[in-house]
């Protein structure tokens, strides 16, 4: 327990390292910074690298994201292990398995402050009605026992709210850094020299996890609607992930030369300030992140009218929204900006404005402590 100065302990628990690592580690930064001790907790893997070169303790549980009832049951053993031994102040809990486990074992040991944000909820993911039936009992039930209930996007608090799910669910955003992801020439042209592309060649570059509700099969057949653009695809496979190989998918869709998969990278923001359009042609999503650096970047983003890019995106004015699943209005889209550099110039311009009002990670961190009340 946090000692009488007002130090708590709290601890973060998501699914995977790749979480940790892209979403939570900036907020556990804070909550260090702030004067509080704070322990990860997700499944093993490479990306706990960083978080633990700074210094974070990392307890690495295995927390499946398929639905394995024995495996479930044996995670949330650890956690209550974990949670008995450590007497946290605070759980905090992030993602639908793993959000559920971690929030029903705080309860179960005691925990006196449980909060949680979704970044996406199981019921709204494309699928099987029992599917759907089992997401929103999951979320409901956990909410039962829930303080603090946020949601990364707008729409995902409305459900909340909306069905009885939490009815104090708050919208909290996510964010990046605005002096991190910006205009940056120089990085532009050293990047496309290091990838043989000169400067005027339209890319658009594609930001995500290699699986097929990012809606690459869509993108795959776009391409081919529009001779004389490049596409880079930064991103991998998690060992979690399931489907169908969309590395090979791409690799096989005709496009040669003008399809480029880099893998994943760290260099993202020089990525970004090297491309012309960004797209993410989702199925699903919570409020992606990818979208934010983009805007950050100055760069006109192309995405679905899914729940997160649809509040993302303001059509027409920092890019194009389109039907998911749709190839033909994702090349329309893209064959539109890929023609237009005044326009894609505007979009981003106003969308890079945007995102430093709205997506500010110091701005959303902060208030997610002070939600938290850390």
């Amino acid at each position: 327990m946090g000692d009488q100065q007002g130090r708590l302990k709290v601890i973060e628990v998501t699914n995977v390292d790749f979480s940790l690592r892209q979403f939570l580690l900036p907020l556990m930064r804070a909550i260090r910074a702030r004067g509080h001790e704070v322990i990860g907790v997700c499944a093993d893997g490479h990306f706990l690298a960083v978080p633990r070169a700074e210094g974070f303790r990392v307890e690495a549980l295995r927390l499946e994201r398929s639905v394995s009832l024995g495996a479930h049951w044996r995670a949330f053993r650890a956690l209550v292990r974990l949670f008995r031994a450590e007497r946290p102040d605070l759980v905090h809990a992030h993602m639908p398995i793993s959000g559920f486990l971690a929030r029903m074992a705080a309860w179960w040991v005691g925990v006196p402050r449980i909060a949680y944000t979704g970044h996406g909820f199981w019921f709204n993911f494309p699928g099987s009605w029992p599917r759907s039936v089992v997401g929103f009992a999951m979320e409901w039930l956990a909410a039962r026992v829930t303080g603090t209930f946020l949601t990364v996007s707008e729409a995902e608090a409305n459900d909340a709210r909306r069905l009885h799910i939490h009815r104090g669910a708050i919208a909290i955003g996510n964010g990046r850094d605005p002096a991190c992801f910006k205009p940056d020439l120089p990085a532009r042209q050293r990047t496309r020299a290091t990838l043989g592309v000169p400067d005027g060649q339209v890319v658009v570059l594609a930001v995500s996890r290699l699986v097929w509700h990012k809606g690459y099969p869509e993108l795959a057949t776009a391409m081919r609607m529009i001779p004389g653009v490049t596409l880079w695809v930064a991103g991998e496979r998690l060992t979690s992930d399931r489907g169908p190989d969309m590395a090979a998918l791409l690799q096989d869709a005709g496009l040669g030369e003008r399809v480029r998969l880099l893998g994943y990278r760290e260099d993202v923001a020089d990525l970004m300030a090297a491309a012309d359009i960004f797209v993410l042609p989702s199925r699903f999503e919570g409020l992606p992140m990818s979208v934010i650096e983009a805007m950050l970047v100055g760069l006109p983003v192309i995405a679905t009218n899914v729940r997160g890019p649809a509040e993302q995106v303001v059509p027409e004015l920092t890019g194009l929204l389109v039907p998911s699943g749709d190839a033909s209005a994702l090349a329309a889209a893209l064959g539109r900006l890929a023609a237009d550099a005044a326009l894609r110039g505007q979009m981003g311009a106003a969308g890079r404005k945007r995102a430093v009002q709205r997506y500010d990670e110091a701005k959303v961190v902060a208030r997610t402590l002070d939600l938290l009340g850390l």
